[in-house]
Formats: structure tokens, C-alpha cells, sequence
């Protein structure tokens, strides 16, 4: 390829360019027009309540999430269920000291009647005191754990 058909296929170029920008221009100023013709009043009212809610309902997120509230409301929460997990695993583990004890009941008046005495396998030792209810669950279940020691 020469250097004038070079300069020719630029001179193309050029002016297709040109006259794709008088094209977009001339698009433009249509979509202005369009664009202003299609607001009316009650489109713009209708608009103005529109984003009104979004906005609305946008920004207190955005200010929640900035505040760390939700993760705050997160973590309460997880506490309060484990809080109610604690207090449910403290209640059955009550009741199974009771079953125990209940079993341990059972079972003394034939440990006494072995010749040894000793109690036989399997047997649960009961518990010496039961542990009031008014105590919180991690003491309940160190009060089961450790009997009071005998004076």
C-alpha cells in the first residue's frame, strides 16, 4: 500500500467519525427533548414517591451497617440461643442425676446383701446432697460433680 492511498483510507476514517458524532449529537438532543416532554406532573410526583421510599428504606441500613448495630443485634442474639441451650443441657443433666439417683436407690439394698459389701458394676453412685434450683446451671453441674465433702 502506498502512502496516498494511506492518506486516502485516513481521510475515510476521519470522516466517517465526523459523521457519526454529528449522528450521536443529533441523538442526543431528541433524547433531551423526549426526555423533558415525558415529565409530566404526575410522573414526577409518582417518581418523587418512589425514590422517597428507597431512599427511605435504604439508609437506615447503610447507617445500621456503618454503626455495627446489626452485628450488635447478631451477637445478642447468639448469646440469648446459647443462653436457652445452657439452661436446656442444665435441666437434662438434673434430670439424669435424679434417674441416677433414683437407680443408685435401687440398687443399694442389694449392695448390702453382697459379701463384700462393695456396690456391683454399672452402678451409679448417687449424689449426697441435691443441689437447690435457685443455683445457676454451672454451679448445679459443679455441685453434681463434687459432693460436699463430709464433716
Amino acid at each position: 500500500m502506498g502512502f496516498k492511498q494511506l492518506l486516502t483510507k485516513v481521510q475515510q476514517a476521519e470522516a466517517a467519525l465526523e459523521a457519526r458524532e454529528r449522528r450521536v449529537g443529533a441523538e442526543w438532543q431528541r433524547l433531551k427533548v423526549t426526555w423533558k416532554e415525558g415529565w409530566t406532573p404526575g410522573r414526577v410526583i409518582i417518581a418523587g414517591l418512589v425514590s422517597g421510599f428507597v431512599v427511605g428504606r435504604a439508609a437506615p441500613v447503610r447507617a445500621a451497617a456503618r454503626s455495627g448495630q446489626i452485628m450488635q443485634l447478631v451477637t445478642m442474639l447468639s448469646g440469648l440461643f446459647a443462653g436457652g441451650s445452657a439452661q436446656v443441657a442444665a435441666t437434662e443433666a438434673e434430670h439424669a442425676a435424679d434417674t441416677a439417683e433414683g437407680v443408685a436407690d435401687a440398687v443399694a439394698p442389694q449392695a448390702g446383701s453382697t459379701q463384700s459389701g462393695a456396690v456391683p458394676s454399672g452402678a451409679a453412685r448417687a449424689p449426697a446432697a441435691q443441689t437447690p434450683s435457685s443455683q445457676a446451671p454451672s454451679q448445679a453441674a459443679a455441685a453434681q460433680d463434687f459432693p460436699p465433702s463430709e464433716p
